[in-house]
């Protein structure tokens, strides 16, 4: 309880944590990620650019230091940092949630669309942000992220690409995931993601962030696909959860053997900068949980 009271203060008293600035911050993120031509007025874009990079930074800063006493009293050595990692899916934070298990067997339509609506909103691209993660990795975790890349992809296959079986979602329920219509929770953890994965000096932060999402998403991906299955939604539709509720299971398994354990080994300080974008990933998730629990059981 006393946990608890001291991080909602910490979101009462953070500039970071709120509508105007998460939504500020996804749109910049999503106008200088995208594709486009030179910049005739680079030098004003690059100032721009500037300032808010200042202010990512530390918003992350305050996302790392929630969980630094945790992150640094994580073991070191590979085979004590895989056996902690791989126990973040029973013990992280937001782990066992009850939204889920309510996803699974009671929410309407109406919930389940408005819980989708905040997730594809809320949806940085585990293809891009395994992209620009995997930039510059040794080797072993290089190929790994790359073999990862390559499923996201399809195979090669537009049919089997994973960011067109959430469009086909989107369609089927009818939502609208737009920034405006996305909490500052959803927004915040793919802020985060994105800052961990384009910075080079938070690049074993991302490979844990990402490493966790594949350990801890299979259990409510195969939550939120009994719930669509429940209210009528056909296999094509729901493949998108029902594919991660299988495939990530063995991308969990080959992350940490082929990529966390070789970057340990070869370097036992990145156990804990690993160990920190897994928490942060995870707190941050935990905080959408929370709050999609108090939309969504408001008149419960």
């Amino acid at each position: 309880m006393a946990t608890r009271f001291r991080i909602e203060e910490r979101e009462r008293r953070s500039q970071f944590l709120t509508d105007s600035f998460q939504r500020g911050l996804a749109h910049w993120n999503r106008e200088r990620l995208a594709p486009r031509l030179p910049d005739e007025d680079w030098a004003r874009r690059f100032e721009r650019d500037a300032r808010m990079v200042r202010l990512e930074r530390a918003f992350l800063d305050e996302l790392r230091a929630e969980i630094a006493n945790e992150a640094a009293a994580v073991p070191t050595d590979p085979d004590g940092f895989i056996a902690w990692f791989e126990n973040l899916k029973h013990v992280g934070p937001g782990q066992g949630d009850p939204l889920f298990p309510w996803l699974a067997e009671q929410a309407t339509r109406d919930e389940l669309r408005w819980f989708f609506e905040q997730e594809a909103a809320g949806e940085a691209g585990f293809d891009d942000l395994v992209a620009y993660t995997q930039v510059k990795l040794p080797v072993p975790a290089k190929l790994e992220l790359a073999r990862n890349y390559w499923d996201e992809m399809g195979r090669g296959t537009r049919a089997g690409m994973h960011g067109p079986m959430l469009d086909t979602l989107v369609e089927t329920l009818a939502v609208d995931p737009s920034i405006e219509n996305t909490v500052w929770q959803s927004l915040a953890l793919a802020n985060a993601m994105t800052a961990m994965a384009t910075h080079r000096d938070l690049a074993w932060h991302s490979v844990g962030a990402l490493g966790v999402i594949e350990l801890t998403a299979p259990g409510r991906s195969a939550m939120v696909a009994k719930g669509l299955r429940r209210i009528g939604l056909s296999d094509r539709e729901r493949r998108y959860f029902d594919l991660h509720a299988v495939l990530d299971v063995k991308h969990s398994a080959d992350w940490n053997r082929e990529a966390l354990h070789p970057l340990v080994t070869e370097d036992p300080r990145r156990a804990t900068a690993i160990a920190e974008g897994a928490l942060v990933r995870l707190r941050c998730g935990a905080r959408c949980f929370d709050r999609y629990r108090k939309h969504l059981w408001a008149d419960r």
